[in-house]
């Protein structure tokens, strides 16, 4: 399982995405004021099977993803994520020329919450996709604030639902821990292929994952220097297995920007508009850092932003690539104008904290020491929503390769 630290003591959720592109059937509903949830239909016979477009198939790990959605627990502490939430819907309402009397489809709608800000903003008509259980509850959430005019729920795989009129809007909270694990965003792909019009608008429009060195000794301290002297008793004998335990998997929690140590590298820029399913099957990126000070290096941290930007013939918001202290760091040319929803550390925290990547032993770094190295993500064959992180690295003359799963 993937491990989450925090000051505050609170159930944490298994799973953080499945809600658009899990199913436990190929049943789809269009959840309606009056009507039941019917049986599945039977299976079509064999050669009408073979006739089927070809859609991603829907796995044991695919059905246990779309059960724990339907939690409501998970959507309470998303929703209450302020800078998440107030984010989306600024970004609704500071866009609401572009959404007001057009078609939108919401991926992965929860609980609704985003179709109602689209549909307050004017929309003719949302689409509100899900696959979970949630979408019932959507449905009567939708009736309670008496939008059942102009939101449609949809309670189906956003693989399999049918939408039969082309959107000027995909609007998604797609992104996972260290924005791809877990996440959804294939889903919103296969949305925007299936259904955007020409010249549409997708919120996000597009997000960038960082990475930076990071200093953490409390964290370090309190996982394994606590057994060298237990009660006046020796128990460094659990050194070992305590490394392994506290550091094998990826673990999410928050750190500050004083536990940052260089500025950070940009591991991956995602367009809305043009990534594809397959470019997020392995992401790979050289970096190489100069640290800011003398510290001990425990690992890497990785977080994510989104921007929300309309398209336009030259985008409001170019990125570029330039080199601080030898190391990337993204630089936009209007920031005014670009609404970010950032989990930097030095940002105001969110419920997807940041995730960081231990290592064992910690390296003794001194000012201006170099870091370099690659960082392949890949998706698991086992299962497309764990993620492989692979880290080869060097420092002072020393080489080191650290490989977890996020699972």
């Amino acid at each position: 399982m993937l491990q989450t630290h925090s000051h505050h003591d609170r159930a944490r959720r298994g799973t953080r995405r499945s809600r658009a592109s899990a199913s436990t059937s190929n049943s789809i509903v269009r959840v309606s004021d009056t009507e039941q949830q019917p049986p599945p239909p039977p299976p079509p016979p064999q050669d009408q099977q073979q006739q089927q477009p070809n859609r991603s198939p829907c796995t044991d790990y695919d059905m246990a993803y779309f059960h724990s959605y339907a939690h409501l627990g998970i959507h309470q502490e998303m929703i209450k994520d302020r800078v998440r939430t107030e984010t989306y819907r600024e970004a609704i309402m500071r866009h609401q020329d572009s959404i007001a009397g057009k078609v939108v489809v919401d991926v992965g709608c929860g609980t609704g919450i985003l179709s109602i800000f689209c549909a307050q903003a004017g929309a003719k008509r949302v689409y509100a996709v899900d696959a979970s259980d949630i979408a019932l509850q959507a449905n009567e959430v939708v009736k309670a604030n008496n939008l059942s005019d102009v939101i449609i729920v949809l309670h189906g795989r956003v693989e399999d639902v049918e939408i039969d009129e082309e959107v000027d809007v995909i609007i998604s909270e797609w992104m996972g821990y260290m924005l791809l694990y877990e996440s959804m965003l294939g889903s919103v792909i296969t949305a925007r292929d299936r259904w955007l019009k020409p010249g549409g608008l997708i919120f996000p429009s597009s997000a960038t994952l960082y990475m930076a060195p990071v200093t953490h000794t409390d964290r370090y301290s309190d996982s394994v220097d606590f057994w060298r002297n237990v009660y006046g008793i020796d128990m460094s004998a659990m050194l070992s297995l305590a490394k392994q335990c506290a550091f094998e998997e990826p673990s999410v929690e928050t750190i500050t920007g004083e536990n940052v140590l260089t500025w950070p590298h940009v591991v991956k820029y995602l367009d809305s508009y043009n990534v594809t399913i397959s470019e997020l099957e392995s992401v790979t990126s050289k970096f190489k850092f100069n640290s800011m000070m003398r510290a001990p290096l425990h690992g890497f941290a990785f977080w994510f932003d989104v921007e929300f930007n309309v398209p336009t013939v030259a985008p409001t918001s170019v990125i570029e690539s330039h080199q601080v202290n030898g190391s990337l760091r993204k630089r936009r040319t209007n920031p005014s104008e670009t609404l970010v929803l950032s989990t930097a550390p030095e940002d105001p925290p969110t419920h997807w904290q940041q995730t960081l990547v231990y290592f064992y032993d910690p390296i003794e770094l001194e000012q201006d020491q170099v870091i370099e190295g690659l960082v392949t993500l890949t998706q698991s064959k086992e299962n497309a929503r764990f993620m492989n992180i692979h880290l080869e690295y060097t420092s002072g003359n020393r080489s080191y390769v650290k490989e977890s799963v996020m699972r």
